[in-house]
Formats: C-alpha cells, sequence, structure tokens
C-alpha cells in the first residue's frame, strides 16, 4: 500500500472524527453510537501507518487524534443527578434481587441468629455476660438509663452534628470490613455478620431483661431499617467475593474475582449510601426523645415498610399490557 492511496482513502474519515473531538459538543453527542467504532479504525490507521513508516507528520496527526479520542472515550465521569437518581432507583436494588441466594444466606444468618440469641438470653439472663463482658454490659446500661440526663433534655444541635460524623464513621467502617472479609473464601464476612447478630441479640435480651426498653426501642426503631439492612447487604457482597474463590465458571481466578467485584460493588456502593441515611436518621431525629412515643414507633415502622417494598419493587421492568 502507497502512502497517497491510504492518504486517498481515509483522510475523510480522519476529517470527520477530527470534527468529533474537537468541535461543538453537541455533535459528539449525535454520533456517540459511531464513536467507540471510529476510534478503533483510527487506531488500526495508525498501527498501519507506522507499520508502513509513512511520512511522521501523518503519524503525529493519528496520533494525536488517537490521544484525544481516547481522553473522550475513557475520561471518568461525572456523577450527573439522572445518574445518580438511576442508580439508587434501579441499579442498587436490581443488584441486591439479581443474588438472591447470598442475599437469602446473609438474612437468614443475620436475623435468625440474633433471634436465637436474643430469645435464649431473656429465658438466661446469665449467658449475657459470657457474651458481651461486663465492660460492654454496664457502658450499654448508662447509654440506656432512663434517668441520664441525655433522656431528660434535648441534645443541642452541634452534638448532633458531631454524632453524625460518629455515626458515619462507626456504620461505614463495619459495613466495609464485612464486605472486605469476602476475600478470606467469605469467612470473614460470616464472621463479622454473626458476631454483629450476637451481639444486637444479646444486648437487646439485657435492655428487655434490665426494663430499659422504653429508652432503648424508640431510640433505635428510627434507623434500624437503614442500619441493619446495610450491615446485611455487606455481608451479602462479601459472600460473592468468597463464591467466585471457588466458583470461577472457567474463568482464572482474577477474572472471576474481577467479575464478581462488579456485581458486589453496586450492593456496596448502596449500602454506604444507606449507612449514611441511617446516620443522619440517628443523629437529628433517633436521638429527639422529647418526641410522642407513637411518632417515633410509627416512623420506624414506616422505615422498614420503605426497605421491603424499595428491594421488592424498585427498578423492575413494566410488563407489556
Amino acid at each position: 500500500m502507497t502512502q497517497q492511496t491510504f492518504v486517498n482513502r481515509r483522510e475523510k474519515f480522519w476529517n470527520e472524527f477530527e470534527i468529533a473531538v474537537r468541535g461543538d459538543k453537541k455533535d459528539l453527542k449525535t454520533r456517540a453510537p459511531w464513536f467507540p467504532l471510529g476510534y478503533r479504525e483510527l487506531t488500526q490507521d495508525l498501527n498501519t501507518a507506522r507499520a508502513h513508516g509513512f511520512d511522521p507528520s501523518i503519524i503525529e496527526r493519528l496520533n494525536s487524534l488517537v490521544l484525544e479520542g481516547s481522553q473522550i472515550l475513557y475520561s471518568r465521569r461525572s456523577w450527573s443527578a439522572k445518574a445518580c437518581a438511576d442508580f439508587v432507583l434501579r441499579t442498587f436494588p436490581r443488584a441486591v434481587r439479581s443474588q438472591w441466594r447470598s442475599l437469602g444466606v446473609s438474612l437468614l444468618l443475620f436475623y435468625g441468629l440474633g433471634l436465637f440469641i436474643a430469645v435464649l438470653c431473656v429465658r438466661y439472663p446469665h449467658m449475657v455476660f459470657q457474651l458481651a463482658g461486663q465492660s460492654l454490659i454496664s457502658s450499654l446500661e448508662y447509654m440506656y438509663y432512663p434517668g441520664s440526663e441525655h433522656f431528660l433534655r434535648p441534645r443541642a444541635v452541634s452534638s448532633d452534628a458531631d454524632m453524625f460524623g460518629y455515626y458515619i464513621f462507626n456504620n461505614i467502617s463495619i459495613a466495609f470490613r464485612t464486605f472486605a472479609g469476602g476475600i478470606l473464601a467469605g469467612v470473614g464476612s460470616l464472621f463479622i455478620l454473626c458476631f454483629n447478630a450476637v451481639f444486637l441479640g444479646a444486648a437487646t435480651a439485657h435492655i428487655i431483661n434490665i426494663g430499659y426498653g422504653e429508652t432503648f426501642f424508640p431510640f433505635v426503631i428510627g434507623h434500624a431499617s437503614f442500619e441493619l439492612t446495610a450491615i446485611v447487604l455487606s455481608a451479602q457482597a462479601g459472600l460473592l467475593l468468597g463464591y467466585s474463590l471457588f466458583i470461577t465458571k472457567g474463568l482464572s481466578l482474577r477474572a472471576a474475582l474481577k467479575r464478581a467485584g462488579k456485581t458486589a460493588l453496586p450492593i456496596v456502593a448502596g449500602a454506604a449510601l444507606m449507612l449514611v441515611l441511617a446516620a443522619a436518621i440517628e443523629a437529628f431525629w433517633s436521638s429527639r426523645h422529647e418526641l410522642p412515643l407513637a411518632l417515633r414507633y410509627g416512623a420506624g415502622a414506616a422505615g422498614w415498610v420503605f426497605v421491603i417494598f424499595y428491594f421488592a419493587l424498585a427498578g423492575r421492568e413494566r410488563k407489556p399490557s
């Protein structure tokens, strides 16, 4: 192939590609379906020019267009409001539902084990001290003692903001440790999930046994639906990583982990958003002890109903009538 033949055959395409990358953004949007294929053709042209040793000016022009096209094609796009809404309304709930087996295992372990421990500790109160330890129990009793100052007077706004930051750090750190534990063949995620279930079950039982339920349940019910569900989802994502270590479906271990990570990432990101929401509710709503109990219980129940219907229905495609 001669240089002149090559240029005569491909220069029209190069001009079109140059207009796309250097022209109006609206024009680039109209060419969006064509652009990846055009970029591939341009890359092939650059390789052809280099292989045949064509004029350096041609190679330089093609190389410049390839670089500009690469920046457009592979640049990290900022999240728009539409993209965020699409993630919350479609991507996140669909990802959770698509992995219903790991979700079922996580739900059964967390709530089943937590309920079992709670019933056991209510029946045998001394078991709480064996599971939690004296220092944790003393701290728990102080937190929910009905005569404590933080129950007798409203908390300052600055204190609410401080606690909001603390809750975010604490909750998200637990969630990401639960997810990261999945790399240990899923055992780490299961251990952290079960540990939290045992602790919450034992703590709830002790609060019931000592009669502090009037301060404990109105406080936790407001944010529990989002916080507990997010922890379960973090374990679900961790189990997906662990599962990929054993079931590779013909892929290499690295490829299987990469595929599992792509599936788990929306679940972890969504769980983090839920934990931020839970932290906001816990800091600015759950601590409002002066509010009527009926209102606080009603809001907490509404939160559970919302979470259940959200994951059951959000993002589903309507079937044509």
